[in-house]
């Protein structure tokens, strides 16, 4: 057995606490990553190796959490296949949405290439930490909603959902186009020294379970099976899936995360019980007292962890940017104190 908690729970060891990392870890919720954001954009601190390394590593020296997440985007994958992409302060827009196009097929030429800035960010990360690193990109059903309306500004998707229904087929072509680059890509991450991957399907929930078993779930399977044929531990996040909990099975997944609307011991009755769990601490509890934190730690989660081996502590979506750097500080190190797990 290896020296990471992380990797070990991972791989069916039981810790003495939890392992912990956070979704949007290295984020505003950090001093240094905001002093760092005052400099470069978004973008630059992204594709600049040198410092998308700097922020990746930033939760791991400033919070002490158990594993970094490499600092990029879910869609460098479709900018990568040959689309605009504009980072606005709403948010990124793409210029030319896929629904407004007359050809899809003609559209995107996937080129792997324009990642390179990701496994070279990678390649120092490794030369930087022994700390795990977990590698990710998007979901195809994720991915696809922001390449059909171009922004997120409606939520729901409405538009990429009404695409779904109308043009069956064309969706059913790019989510195989999507899939096979998304393999390309995770199978690059994993060549540049990543410890786990973890699929995020952000809007898994906002499709019917029918149409998501149909035509989305096929290509997670897809890209997990070829994630975990080069042994490296696959964690999907399929937030607001709800009921459909019970699709994951070890097939999907080694560990899979949850949003903080379904309880984690309900979680466990409904989820195939060789698959982990992680989550899923509401991100506005670290709006809170740390008395507050530290009951709700105590009420729900020592008592979870004393019944299963399989877990690893993360929040049910990223950290808040109004988080206080003292609260989830905090959290960490509570978390870390294995005297509170007993």
């Amino acid at each position: 057995m290896g020296m990471s908690l992380f990797t070990n729970v991972l791989n069916g060891y039981r810790g003495t606490r939890p392992p912990v990392w956070y979704m949007r870890q290295a984020g505003r919720v950090l001093p240094n990553y905001r002093k760092l954001r005052e400099r470069y954009t978004f973008e630059e601190m992204m594709n600049q190796p040198q410092l998308a390394a700097e922020v990746t590593l930033m939760p791991v020296y400033d919070l002490g959490v158990d594993a970094s997440i490499v600092f990029s985007d879910i869609l460098t994958v479709p900018v990568a296949m040959g689309m605009e992409l504009m980072w606005t302060d709403h948010g990124p827009q793409f210029k030319r949405p896929l629904m407004n196009e007359t050809d899809i097929h003609k559209v995107l030429h996937p080129d792997s290439s324009k990642l390179n800035h990701v496994y070279k960010t990678l390649d120092l990360i490794k030369k930087e930490s022994s700390v795990p690193t977990i590698g990710f990109c998007g979901a195809p059903l994720t991915t696809l909603c922001y390449m059909l309306q171009g922004t997120s500004a409606k939520h729901e998707f409405p538009d990429a959902k009404s695409f779904f229904y109308t043009y069956t087929e064309s969706t059913r072509y790019l989510v195989d186009m999507l899939t096979d680059f998304s393999i390309e890509y995770a199978l690059k991450q994993i060549e540049h020294g990543i410890d786990a991957f973890q699929l995020f399907d952000t809007h898994a929930g906002i499709v019917p379970q029918s149409l998501f078993e149909a035509i989305f779930l096929p290509a997670v399977k897809k890209i997990a099976s070829a994630v975990r044929q080069q042994h490296i531990p696959f964690i999907y996040f399929p937030k607001g899936l709800g009921t459909g909990l019970s699709l994951i099975t070890p097939e999907v997944c080694d560990f899979v995360s949850i949003d903080w609307q379904t309880p984690l011991s309900m979680a466990r009755k409904i989820v195939h019980a060789d698959v982990g769990l992680q989550g899923n601490i509401d991100p506005y509890l670290l709006l809170s007292s740390k008395e507050k934190i530290v009951d709700v730690m105590h009420a729900e989660y020592v008592p979870f962890f004393q019944e299963n081996d399989k877990w690893i502590i993360n929040l049910g979506h990223g950290a808040l940017a109004a988080t206080p750097f003292e609260n989830i500080k905090f959290l960490t190190d509570w978390i870390k104190d294995e005297q509170n797990w007993r």
